[in-house]
């Protein structure tokens, strides 16, 4: 089969990766990429939230199935429009996508569905802004403000602080610049992603995994794309995985059904491993970014196969997953002062190595590999153990030379010391 994928970062490197150890894929395209995609995959240069271009481009490469990574073209509807010329999308629909691009949206579903989640309540009028603060934040309960942006943030627009001050202004900034504001209670408990494959209400899950928000060691600093992620978690047991399937991921799905908004693709549950059980922080899309780089990196399973399936309404009659042994660690290499407004146009050494996943990159006139954006890098490693995952990444990156580039030294530490426990 030939597969398209669209996006332009590590996610996709790693999708890419993936898919090229399907024996039935033959061919390969991606759509923008980078300069690590563009080494195993025909790459192209289109407008990836433009549905005409992106079935364009499908419908000239003879694309048998596309794969759309990021979050925007699904908000935008850009799978609906592949679909309507008739080529197998793996990618939910517009109106199937508000489950990640409008919070409130994905609030609803989960009441209605009754699946455990944080307490929450919009703000979209100023005046009303201070007395809904009072509504949440510091208590024996609830140790801290959550404050969220309402639409698509890049995983960038949530502030958790016990600072009113700092609650406030986030919260402003967010209105004044005509966004919803979305405030939660503070949910306690270790955090969990776990990805699956829906097709209606048939869900298939794949391994559990952790990453990590925060810029800084410790988990301080604020918010980013995604620091470093590890899978599976050995601290979870099986049958709290199941619980998730069962009491989160299935009645969320067939919710989904039931509204007419039947999702068809990879639907992400972040979760807390809360005192009352599994709660739900975020629904997402798509694959998590860097999660995915981690999960697949053990997939045995042929992914073509499995994406082609659900994008095709056959994911009831596929096989069982296999996976390998073993874990996964990835770390991020960012660039300097991210997540704020990142240097670029350097040149990075180390970049080509194996287990190096691009993401902000571009291929200078000269050949040389330069930074073009703020997650520059994504590196993993893997191992018979955590422990030896994280060996074989931390090894890999402290290789790379980036000018101002900085990463987390503790991806999958505080498991790896035996310190996560339910």
């Amino acid at each position: 089969m030939r597969v398209l994928v669209i996006g332009s970062g590590a996610r996709e490197h790693a999708l890419l990766l993936a898919l090229r150890r399907d024996p039935e894929v033959e061919e390969l395209a991606v759509a923008p990429g980078n300069a690590g995609t563009a080494i195993i995959a025909d790459q192209y240069d289109v407008d990836i939230t433009s549905g005409e271009a992106v079935t364009g481009l499908a419908q000239k490469i003879g694309a048998d199935v596309v794969v759309i990574g990021p979050e925007v073209p699904l908000v935008l509807g850009v799978a609906d429009m592949v679909r309507a010329a008739g080529i197998a999308c793996f990618g939910p629909t517009k109106d199937a996508a508000r489950i990640e691009g409008s919070k409130s949206f994905a609030k609803d579903v989960m009441t209605a569905a009754g699946v455990l989640t944080a307490t929450s309540e919009i703000v979209d009028n100023p005046a009303h802004l201070d007395a809904a603060l009072d509504r949440f934040g510091p208590s024996v309960d609830d140790p801290a403000w959550v404050v969220k942006d309402d639409g698509l943030a890049a995983g960038k627009g949530v502030v958790v602080t016990a600072d009113r001050d700092a609650a406030r202004a986030h919260a402003a900034s967010l209105l004044d610049a005509g966004h919803p504001v979305l405030l939660e209670s503070f949910l306690d408990g270790p955090e969990v992603s776990l990805f699956c494959i829906v097709d209606g209400e048939t869900v298939v899950p794949l391994l559990p995994a952790q990453d990590f928000k925060r810029v800084g060691d410790g988990d301080t600093g604020p918010n980013t794309g995604g620091m470093g992620a590890y899978a599976p978690l050995r601290w979870l047991p099986e049958e709290v995985v199941s619980q998730i399937v069962d009491d989160v991921v299935k009645p969320v799905a067939a919710e989904m059904v039931r509204r007419g908004s039947s999702f068809s693709g990879l639907l992400y549950a972040g979760l807390a491993i809360t005192s009352r059980g599994p709660s739900v922080v975020e629904f997402n899309c798509r694959f998590g970014d860097p999660e995915t780089q981690s999960v697949l990196a053990l997939l045995d399973t042929p992914l073509g196969q499995l994406l082609r399936a659900a994008a095709t309404g056959q994911l009831a009659e596929a096989p069982p997953l296999r996976w390998r042994d073993g874990d996964a660690v990835t770390v991020v290499l960012a660039a300097e002062n991210y997540p704020g407004r990142p240097r670029v146009g350097d040149a990075i050494v180390g970049a080509e190595a194996d287990g190096v996943l691009h993401a902000g990159t571009a291929r200078r006139d000269d050949g040389a590999i330069v930074s073009s954006g703020g997650r520059v890098l994504s590196v993993v490693g893997t191992g018979q153990d955590l422990a030896a995952a994280r060996d074989a990444a931390y090894t890999l990156i402290k290789s790379i030379r980036l000018p101002g580039s900085h990463f987390r030294a503790d991806i999958g530490l505080a498991a790896a010391e035996g310190k996560i426990s339910l």
